[in-house]
């Protein structure tokens, strides 16, 4: 509308893109060109502040930081580029005017690069497209540029948005062109191309204050910090405000402090007008998608609408007979209720819900990454649970059983291709395309149910000996497709606790693969490997060798044990069936028959084969 006013000094955008795309090394590259942060000798990747982020190599929270450019603050926002944490994008993108699309130069277009740019295309904003990552070998810029062209059409464009400016960039390089035929050392393209596409945002002082509340944090020292974009009026230190909730309802608080962000710190102000992305505290009870007003005409905005959850799993406190013994700080179920609820307050995609009759918690996120995250958060900070296996939320629609759908994108060498299709096929999986890409790999393009991929990642990496690369984003909801296949082969338990002895291990080894090295603490029910066979077997695994004083040659041969696989959280949630769960301390990683005795096992199974 033309009689709007406009923010000439502000522009707020986001960074979306696929996982591994270089989002924040290009936001490193704009951070350096513009003097907004000092960079220590070897420092990368400085919004990934999480210790996970570093070592996972992905983005998990978002993060905020502002650049000056000729007199102009940019707000930027990284966002997470894996589709589990699809949640952060949705409510980041509605309080930006713009967003930078970035695309690898020979990957092109990949499934979360589909996901978010229909997110952002929903919300009618007009994306500047960055092919990153030109410094790669076999980069193809022109192929992609006409791939995600194609893409936009695909999700229905309109005309004004499919007039997208491209730019050609190296974040790694720190550079950027508007053209391959002229070469640029700087980032200076990039920023123009932003000052001049991105529209200020709609910004009138005069209104009554409003802003949309879309992440959460918290300080034990000023409690609940609301962060947000302020759509219209002003705020001051010490004002009242007033929350207005999902429901309608609306209570009230005092704005004790206002931060802006200055490079990757936050500042503290005294005033944030319409425009301006800031952190507020004060405020007690808020949540994402709520509305913080001025107490006179308090009217909220659209709330902003988040996908559900598609997978849950059962959380319990540690009920092992090692439980509290590897240095874990809180062991009860009030400390893990406690950690879960305050979760579920800061992360919208978290959903934490009573298991009646138990005092276990049902846990809902948007993947198995995402849910893998939250356990090795929690790990990391002392506590000590039982989850259990991953099941998928089903719906009731219409008299139909509709479970969650997935595509797939998986890309390997010939001679893998044969196998992977087969594997993949027998878990009722629908081919959707296959090419070979310009690097002579082959590219599979699937719809699966997001069930039969629980298991499949760590399998896959078999098959293809570590060389294979799997993509997949949530689709939607189709007809329960029925059984799908199961873990082959059985395990083997402890029958009894003690430290697991090299002589026995060494005698199980021929059973399958084992999970324990000598030493290692066991108890009654863990579970110390696979039994090849298909059927679960109790075995001793603390059975020493009996010394006499005999000797024959040969007999007393040193012992030639196969290393044990080191255990992964995503390996063990992946590996579990329904009676088993996965115990998790500080220190380790066990695996664990959900009865711990066989007396218990067989009468559990004995009362299921009645029913």
């Amino acid at each position: 509308m033309p009689n709007q006013k406009r923010r000439k000094d502000v522009r707020n955008l986001a960074i979306i893109a696929h996982v591994d795309h270089r989002k924040t090394t290009l936001i490193d590259a704009l951070l350096k060109y513009t003097g907004a942060y000092e960079f220590k000798e070897g420092e990368v990747a400085v919004m990934d502040s999480n210790p996970l982020e570093k070592e996972r190599g992905i983005t998990i929270l978002s993060k905020n930081a502002s650049i000056q450019y000729k007199g102009v603050q940019f707000n930027l926002v990284d966002t997470p580029g894996h589709a589990d944490f699809g949640s952060e994008v949705e409510r980041i993108l509605k309080m930006v005017d713009g967003v930078l699309l970035l695309v690898d130069a020979f990957e092109g277009p990949m499934p979360q690069t589909k996901f978010v740019l229909k997110k952002s295309l929903e919300l009618h904003l007009k994306p500047i497209l960055v092919i990153n990552k030109l410094d790669r070998p076999h980069a193809r810029p022109d192929e992609v540029a006409d791939m995600t062209f194609d893409l936009f059409c695909e999700l229905n464009a309109s005309d004004e948005q499919l007039d997208f400016p491209i730019v050609y960039a190296s974040g790694k390089d720190g550079y950027a062109t508007l053209d391959l035929d002229e070469p640029s050392d700087s980032m200076k393209p990039l920023l123009e191309t932003i000052l001049h596409r991105v529209l200020p945002p709609i910004a009138n002082p005069d209104l009554p204050f409003q802003m949309l509340v879309t992440m959460l944090d918290y300080d034990s020292y000023v409690g609940q910090i609301a962060t947000g974009r302020v759509f219209h009026g002003s705020v001051r230190v010490g004002d009242p405000v007033a929350l207005v909730k999902r429901d309608g309802t609306v209570a009230r608080g005092k704005a004790t402090k206002i931060m802006k962000y200055r490079g990757l710190s936050r500042i503290e102000v005294n005033e944030a007008i319409a425009g301006d992305i800031i952190s507020i505290s004060g405020i007690e009870g808020v949540e994402v998608g709520e509305t913080l007003t001025c107490v006179d005409e308090p009217k909220g905005l659209p709330t902003i609408k988040i996908d559900e959850p598609t997978i849950s799993m059962n959380f319990s406190h540690n009920t092992s007979p090692l439980a509290g013994k590897d240095g874990g700080r809180f062991l009860t179920s009030r400390h893990m209720r406690e950690r879960l609820e305050h979760e579920a307050m800061i992360n919208v995609g978290i959903k934490v819900e009573e298991v009646v009759g138990t005092e276990r918690l049902k846990v809902s996120g948007r993947g198995e990454l995402h849910l893998a995250i939250l356990i090795e958060t929690m790990r990391r900070e002392g506590y000590e649970m039982g989850v259990s296996k991953p099941q998928v939320i089903l719906k009731k629609m219409g008299g139909q059983t509709l479970e969650p759908v997935e595509e797939v994108i998986i890309e390997v060498e010939d001679e893998y291709q044969g196998v992977v299709m087969q594997a993949i096929g027998a878990r009722k999986s629908q081919m959707r395309d296959l090419k070979t890409t310009s690097s002579g790999t082959s590219r599979m393009e699937f719809v699966i149910a997001s069930r039969a991929l629980i298991g499949f990642r760590s399998e896959f990496l078999m098959m293809t000996r570590g060389s294979g690369i799997m993509y997949q984003n949530f689709l939607e909801y189709q007809t329960y497709k029925g059984d799908m296949p199961t873990r082959q082969g059985g395990v083997l338990i402890s029958h009894g606790c003690g430290d697991a002895v090299a002589y026995a291990l060494y005698n199980l080894q021929a059973r399958g693969e084992i999970f324990v090295k000598p030493g290692e603490k066991l108890y009654e029910g863990m579970i110390v490997g696979v039994n090849n066979k298909g059927n679960d077997l109790v075995v001793n695994a603390l059975r020493g060798k009996k010394l006499t004083n005999m000797r024959a040659s040969g007999s007393d041969d040193a012992i030639a044990l196969i290393p044990p696989r080191q255990m992964t959280l995503e390996f063990a949630l992946e590996f579990i069936e329904d009676d088993e769960m996965v115990e998790i301390t500080p220190k380790h990683i066990r695996l664990r028959k959900l009865h711990l005795t066989e007396v218990d096992r067989k009468r559990v199974s004995r009362s299921a084969q009645s029913k």
